[in-house]
């Protein structure tokens, strides 16, 4: 079996509301709020009275805690993917 690795370059950013954020992390609103709020290397953006924070911002942020990068591998999108590339 062989083993396929991505090397198409994303060019347009995916950016996500709050909510869609803290599903994906396996966190509360409160967390993403917090980052947000505190500017915590999370890139966001505001259209319309509403946050939406960068995908990409988002992983690295929640690998820089061991706590957040627990909840993210065991209740978030990393339940799903077998190695994070680095």
């Amino acid at each position: 079996m062989t083993k396929k690795i991505l090397t198409t370059k994303i060019t347009e950013p995916i950016w996500l509301s709050i909510s869609e954020a803290a599903k994906i992390g396996g966190v509360g609103d409160k967390t993403i709020r917090r980052a947000v709020k505190e500017k915590q290397s999370v890139q966001f953006r505001i259209i319309n009275d509403r946050y939406y924070v960068e995908l990409k911002s988002l992983i690295l942020y929640l690998h820089r805690t061991t706590k957040l990068k627990n909840k993210l591998d065991q209740t978030g999108i990393g339940q799903y993917i077998k190695e994070w590339i680095k």
